[in-house]
C-alpha cells in the first residue's frame, strides 16, 4: 500500500529498529534515560538552545510550550490556520486556559505583523494579556522567509512578546531556504521538531528553549502525562531520524515537484506547480469526485485523504516509481 495521506505515515527504518531493541534506558521521569539525555543534549547543540526537551507529539510539545510562556487568562496570536489553533484540540485554552487570538493567514502562510499589532491587547482589566506570538514552518508546505522572521523577531521585542515556533516540518523549511536549521531556530524563544513526519522516527517531538523554560515544561509534561518511564526505547529511533532524516528530505522536495507537474498535465484537476515548495502538494478536483478517487486508488493499494482540495504528501515511504503510479491510477480513473 503505497500511502500520500501525510509523512506521518513513515514506518521506523531498519537501522531505527535496531537502535530500538539495544537501546540503554532508564527512567525518564527521574532524569536517568541515558539515551534520552543524549537524544536531548544532542538536539539542543544542534538547534542552538541551552536545553530540549523528548515528548510524545508535536501537539504535547506546543501545549508545553504555551502553557510554560503563558499563564491562565493570558493570549496567545497565532495564525487562523495553525496547527496549535485549529488542529490540536482547543488543548492550550482547555488545558492551560490560554487564549488564542487567530489571525488570518496571509497567502504565503505568514501573518501580518500589522494585523498582529492590532490584535495586542491593552494593559486593561477587561482583556486578556497578550503574552506570545506562535509562528508555523512549515505551513500548508508553504515556507516562511528568513527576512520574515527576522522581522518577527524584531516585532515581539518591540511589543514584549515571546515568539515560539511551530516547527512540525522546520528541517523541510531549511532545505527549502538553503540554509542551517540555526538560521531560523535563532529568531525564537521555543522551537517544537516533530522527528515522526518526514524525518521518520516512530513516535516523537522536541521541544527546545532555555533551561528555565525547559524546567517548566518538564514539570507540565508529567502534569498532563507525558513522562514516559524507559522512554529511551524510542529516543533511540528519534536521535537517528534528527541526525540522518534531513539528509535526505531533498528528495521528497524533488518527488513533491514531479508529482507536480504531473497532476498540471490532467485536465480534470486544478493545480499550480509553483506553489509546491517541500513534500506537500495541493491540487483541487474541478468536478468534486475527491471522494470517488480515494476509492478508485484504494483499490490500485494506494492511499490519500479526499478533500478539495486534496494533499498529497511525499515522504521517505514514496520513491518516484510510486508517484509514476499514483499519476497513473488517476489517470486511468479519470478516463474510465
Amino acid at each position: 500500500m503505497i500511502d500520500f495521506r501525510s509523512d506521518t505515515v513513515t514506518r521506523p527504518t531498519a537501522e531505527m529498529r535496531e537502535a530500538m531493541v539495544s537501546a540503554e534506558v532508564g527512567d525518564d521521569v527521574y532524569g536517568d534515560d541515558p539515551t534520552v539525555n543524549s537524544l536531548q543534549a544532542f538536539a539542543a547543540d544542534r538547534l542552538g538552545f541551552e536545553s530540549a526537551l523528548f515528548t510524545a507529539s508535536g501537539t504535547q510539545a506546543n501545549l508545553l510550550a504555551i502553557m510554560s510562556h503563558c499563564g491562565r487568562g493570558d493570549e496567545y496570536l497565532c495564525g487562523q490556520s495553525a496547527h496549535n489553533y485549529r488542529y490540536e484540540g482547543g488543548g492550550a485554552a482547555v488545558l492551560g486556559s490560554v487564549q488564542p487570538q487567530p489571525i488570518e493567514n496571509e497567502p504565503d502562510g505568514s501573518i501580518s505583523l500589522k494585523k498582529a499589532r492590532a490584535a495586542i491587547k491593552a494593559d486593561d482589566i477587561h482583556f486578556a494579556s497578550t503574552r506570545l506570538l506562535s509562528l508555523e514552518n512549515t505551513i500548508g508546505g508553504k515556507v516562511l522567509s528568513l527576512d520574515y522572521q527576522r522581522q518577527a523577531r524584531a516585532f515581539c521585542d518591540d511589543h514584549n512578546l515571546l515568539l515560539h515556533l511551530d516547527g512540525a516540518r522546520l528541517f523541510n523549511a531549511a532545505v527549502k531556504s538553503n540554509c542551517d536549521v540555526t538560521e531560523i531556530t535563532q529568531h525564537y524563544d521555543s522551537v517544537s521538531v516533530c522527528l515522526s513526519k518526514g524525518l521518520g522516527a516512530p513516535v516523537g517531538s522536541l521541544l527546545l528553549g532555555s533551561k528555565a523554560f525547559i524546567e517548566r515544561a518538564t514539570r507540565l509534561r508529567k502534569m498532563v502525562g507525558g513522562g514516559m518511564r524507559q522512554a529511551g526505547i524510542l529516543a533511540a529511533a528519534a536521535r537517528i531520524a534528527l541526525e540522518k532524516g534531513p539528509q535526505r528530505l531533498f528528495e521528497d522536495h524533488e518527488n513533491a515537484e514531479y508529482l507536480s507537474a504531473g497532476l498540471a498535465g490532467i485536465p480534470q484537476l486544478e493545480i499550480t506547480p509553483a506553489s509546491t515548495q517541500t513534500n506537500i502538494v495541493y491540487a483541487r478536483c474541478r468536478f468534486d469526485r475527491a471522494a470517488q478517487l480515494r476509492d478508485y486508488l484504494v483499490e490500485q493499494n494506494i492511499l490519500i485523504t479526499a478533500g478539495n482540495p486534496i494533499r498529497f504528501v511525499t515522504h521517505l515511504d514514496v520513491n518516484r516509481q510510486d508517484v509514476d503510479r499514483l499519476l497513473d491510477a488517476i489517470r486511468r480513473f479519470y478516463l474510465s
